[in-house]
């Protein structure tokens, strides 16, 4: 299909839908697009039981859209930059003890327990998935989606300190999470009986360190030249060339790119935004980005509803789906639990704290985006199944109610 056709298509669903979200349903915008998409896609595969032409051309569609490739070489990069120009920097730094136990201690933690829960309950449903192939599920289904969680916080009452621990984690452990999947993808690649522990360890930390490093040397870079100029057109436009030139540099690095540019988004949206952008100048940066944001989440809601029309085998899975839905929210507050445990302030960081990050860590685009970039294999169709009921799940149930957990608790 002709690229701008597809995008004219595209966008223009995504804002029809959006026009009747914010003209009907009145749901935060990125849970009420994918209901909308995801309802017309079970209207779809209705209609293919009567009439299979209509199903074939919107199959032809989003098959034609790599959706994996999209988001983790596109639109993921933009997302999650735009997402760090709104962290404070010196909020950050105050719960950078808790933010750095849950965006790494946690998330391994999480990946361990559920994929070593989801191993045993594979083979109790005559499912023998090798455990390595565990694990890597577990890597693609721990990372929380920051764009929906920020969403609905920015709404509550909660302590602005938790708020921005939240806001932290929620970004980083999507690049963590990014990392575990690669490495074990790397360690399954090169085969785990030809690797050591140390061999492994050199892997991950290549795309931390590195992507850190990375994002460090560009925000920094960008920082020493903004400042002498005051043009907000070609501020603005340093800004986007920035993540795009990072993402490229990190995959010829083999670094992490979501890492890398998280940080250059902190230092923009701090270090720069403070001291080398006129008023004019950082008034406009936000919005562009803010609009970059809505966009592009736009899309991306709609792309996972749409994902249905081409996924008819998620039905055969549904009861483990069920099932690792519960044991997925068992295992993201045992791993948010341990950590509280070491935490200084227990007033901040407690069982309700725990709660909310459970209920309100919601999976997304990321995690459909991992496991559709899964090489073929005899495990690959029962993964995407039931990540993809973990996705709809979250977004639509946990989505829904996090706000008012937040309320209840706050």
């Amino acid at each position: 299909m002709d690229l701008l056709l597809l995008i004219s298509i595209l966008v223009a669903m995504c804002a029809v839908f959006s026009y009747i979200n914010i003209r009907f349903l009145k749901l935060q915008p990125s849970i009420g697009l994918m209901l909308i998409s995801l309802i017309c896609s079970l209207l779809i595969i209705a209609e293919s039981k009567i009439s299979s032409t209509f199903h074939q051309h919107v199959e032809h569609l989003v098959k034609s859209i790599d959706f994996s490739q999209t988001l983790l070489n596109v639109m993921l990069g933009f997302l999650l930059f735009a997402g760090a120009l709104h962290i404070n920097l010196n909020e950050l730094k105050k719960q950078r003890a808790a933010v750095l136990s849950f965006s790494t201690l946690s998330v391994a933690l999480s990946i361990f327990f559920f994929g070593g829960i989801m191993w045993g309950v594979f083979k109790m449903f005559n499912y023998p998935v090798d455990f390595i192939y565990c694990l890597w599920f577990g890597a693609l289904v721990s990372p929380t989606d920051p764009i929906a969680v920020i969403g609905i916080l920015r709404k509550s009452n909660m302590p602005k300190e938790i708020e921005a621990t939240i806001n932290g984690e929620s970004l980083f452990n999507d690049g963590i999470g990014v990392v575990f999947f690669v490495t074990i993808g790397q360690v399954i690649n090169l085969g785990i009986e030809n690797l050591s522990t140390l061999d492994v360890l050199f892997l991950f930390g290549r795309e931390v360190v590195g992507g850190i490093a990375l994002g460090l040397a560009l925000g920094y870079g960008a920082f020493y030249f903004i400042r002498k100029i005051d043009h907000y057109q070609t501020e603005v436009l340093m800004s986007l060339a920035l993540v795009m030139v990072c993402g490229v540099t990190a995959q010829m690095l083999h670094v992490s790119g979501p890492l890398a540019v998280i940080v250059i988004g902190l230092i923009l949206g701090n270090k720069v935004s403070q001291t080398a952008m006129s008023d004019t100048t950082r008034d406009y940066h936000t919005k562009f980005w803010e609009l970059i944001d809505d966009f592009l989440n736009a899309i991306l809601f709609v792309l996972i509803g749409l994902q249905m029309v081409i996924l008819p085998f998620i039905t055969n899975y549904i009861l483990i789906g069920v099932l690792a839905i519960a044991l997925l929210l068992v295992c993201r507050y045992l791993s948010l639990r341990i950590p509280i445990l070491f935490l200084k302030d227990k007033k901040l960081f407690n069982h309700r704290t725990a709660l909310v990050m459970t209920w309100g860590g919601l999976r997304g685009g990321l995690s459909v985006a991992l496991t559709l970039s899964l090489p073929d294999s005899p495990y690959k169709e029962i993964i995407v199944s039931i990540t993809y009921i973990i996705v709809i799940f979250s977004i639509l149930v946990q989505g829904l109610t996090t706000g008012k957990l937040v309320k209840k608790l706050y």
